[in-house]
């Protein structure tokens, strides 16, 4: 027997299905869309089965479940826990914690931890500098000025960059024979405590490991930032850096969180391959499949990841000719360039999803090359190998793209939020202006989402207002039109939170639009996104979700 109907009625539905975009009603029944119209319709339904109106979302709109298909809620909830050193205020388990404007502000943050610590072997272990606009990374001696008697370790915002003072090198067992991809140097070769990309990071992060992973930190974390997305009206996400840590511990903790019924985001874990041929060898793809078929409707494995080159805001990315302003290379991930299709070619014949990160053009065309290498070696026809982040590219990149078949999850906040810092700091002002390139895919007819990468960088997690920057591209100075000619419509970036992201990771039959048979997955809105005044998108209020049927007010 199949549960009552409940039909929801609303101001209007807007369903993302092209050939019946507009409704005013929407049938549940068992989690999942029985029929989408208006009442009137519904009737050969309403006929047969007990149903019941429920009028809450009476003067809202019904949209489709915000996607988000590029988070990091375990990583980013634990690095909150820590003492906060960046640049915005930022919640953590306290309240929120005051954003630090300059050098001398954050120096005396760490000042104060290291007074506030008694015992003497007890390290501080910090989190959030923005280089960018907190005057440039740590060095050793910077962080012996603050102590050289307690260890000290660093984490940039977007965590690609660690750096320790000597007590704590020393903690971590390197000298000046190390020899490690990403463990820097000052000029005259000593050690400056700098570890940058995972190879190097893993390296400096086991000395506090425990902390990181220290019982109930991982669990408050997740829960914490889901609230933060649902109230932005999430319904799913991607966590793209599974397994980083401590892979048994974060899969205990996320069946733990997301599983309770009260929990209310949909999630796919995305491991980073290096932690799956830690664990499998070169058993990875094997390993990966077995793991997608054990998963359920709210938590289950998708794809892979593989992480190409370093940060947007920590500005360790990789650019193609002239670089940066100051002359650096930028940094690599752990998987050697030349080994990458090696690599990825188990995956790619196994059937499983590839999510390649690359935040720079010269990475971008690097990701481009193996691809058109797997193509050639076995082919393949929807294989959704998908472009992460993509913030600096060319449009002849987009062309490629399209050409392989391949896909892009855009992280265009930056667009917003750091477009005009990076113009002085970093990338000079053409690749600043140029990030997310939307109308260079959208013209190709490449497939993206939007994503926020949240917490890991220095923006927040609200698609709505990740669609505004898509339409209007205004830079941070409320005046500034960067790259006008990278704008798409309305349409298309609500597509990029919806639907297309739903295709993005592989779940379009599932979620992503309010049509017959899908999850009953809706964030329900205040106003009509697509006829409110565009610059009153990114406002639009936020009555709450429903998941699979089940109503999620915003605010409890």
């Amino acid at each position: 027997m199949l549960e009552d109907l409940v039909v929801y009625r609303a101001k209007a539905v807007r369903t993302m299905d092209p050939g019946r975009p507009l409704a005013g009603a929407v049938a549940v029944m068992e989690g999942r869309i029985v029929s989408v119209g208006t009442v009137e319709a519904m009737a050969p339904w309403l006929d047969r089965f007990p149903h019941r109106f429920d009028d809450r979302f009476r003067d809202q709109v019904i949209f489709p479940g915000f996607i988000d298909p590029h988070t990091h809620f375990r990583m980013s909830g634990v690095f909150m826990s820590l003492t906060y050193v960046g640049p915005i205020p930022s919640p953590g388990p306290h309240g929120v914690n005051p954003g630090l404007a300059t050098r001398a502000a954050v120096l005396e943050k760490l000042r104060q931890a290291d007074a506030e610590k008694t015992d003497p072997a007890e390290p501080i272990v910090a989190w959030g500098l923005d280089p960018a606009a907190q005057g440039g990374q740590f060095h050793r001696d910077e962080l012996d000025g603050i102590s050289t008697t307690r260890p000290i370790w660093t984490i940039t915002y977007a965590p690609h960059v660690v750096v320790a003072n000597t007590v704590m090198l020393e903690r971590i067992g390197i000298d000046e024979s190390t020899n490690v991809y990403g463990v820097e140097r000052y000029p005259d070769g000593r050690l400056n405590g700098q570890f940058i990309e995972r190879e190097a990071t893993q390296l400096a992060t086991r000395p506090v490991v425990g902390i990181l992973n220290s019982k109930g930190r991982g669990v408050r974390g997740i829960r914490m930032l889901a609230a933060t997305a649902q109230a932005a009206g999430v319904t799913t996400t991607a966590e793209m850096v599974f397994g980083y840590l401590d892979f048994d511990a974060e899969l205990a903790e996320h069946r733990q969180a997301v599983l309770d019924p009260e929990f209310p985001i949909r999630m796919l874990l995305v491991p980073v391959d290096g932690a799956l041929r830690a664990r499998h060898g070169d058993g990875v793809a094997e390993a990966m499949k077995a793991l997608e078929a054990e998963g359920g409707d709210k938590l289950s494995f998708h794809g892979v990841k593989f992480v190409n080159d370093g940060s947007y805001p920590a500005m360790t990315l990789r650019l193609r000719f002239p670089g940066y302003l100051d002359g650096h290379e930028g940094h690599r991930g752990q998987t050697p360039w030349d080994e990458m299709f090696e690599h990825m070619l188990p995956y790619w014949r196994a059937g499983v999803q590839i999510h390649s990160h690359a935040n720079g053009d010269e990475t971008v065309d690097m990701t481009l090359d193996v691809l058109e290498r797997l193509q050639l070696a076995h082919p393949r026809f929807d294989h959704r190998f998908t472009i992460e982040h993509y913030c600096i590219s060319t449009p002849d990149q987009a062309r490629r793209l399209k050409a392989l078949g391949g896909l892009a999850s855009v992280n265009n906040y930056f667009v917003h939020y750091r477009s005009l810092l990076h113009a002085e700091q970093g990338f000079g002002p053409d690749r600043a202006e140029a990030t997310a390139r939307l109308a260079s895919l959208e013209r190709e007819g490449v497939v993206f989402a939007l994503h926020s990468d949240f917490s890991l960088v220095l923006t927040p997690i609200h698609p709505l207002m990740a669609a505004w920057i898509a339409v209007r591209r205004i830079a941070l100075d409320g005046e500034t039109v960067v790259a006008p000619g990278e704008r798409i419509g309305r349409e298309r970036a609500l597509r990029a939170i919806t639907i297309d992201a739903a295709h993005v990771l592989g779940r379009d039959r599932e979620i992503g639009s309010i049509e017959v048979g899908k999850r009953a997955d809706f964030t329900i809105l205040g106003e009509d996104p697509f006829t409110v005044d565009i610059d009153r998108l990114k406002d639009i209020a936020i009555w709450g979700t429903v998941l699979g049927g089940k109503v999620f007010p915003a605010h409890g």
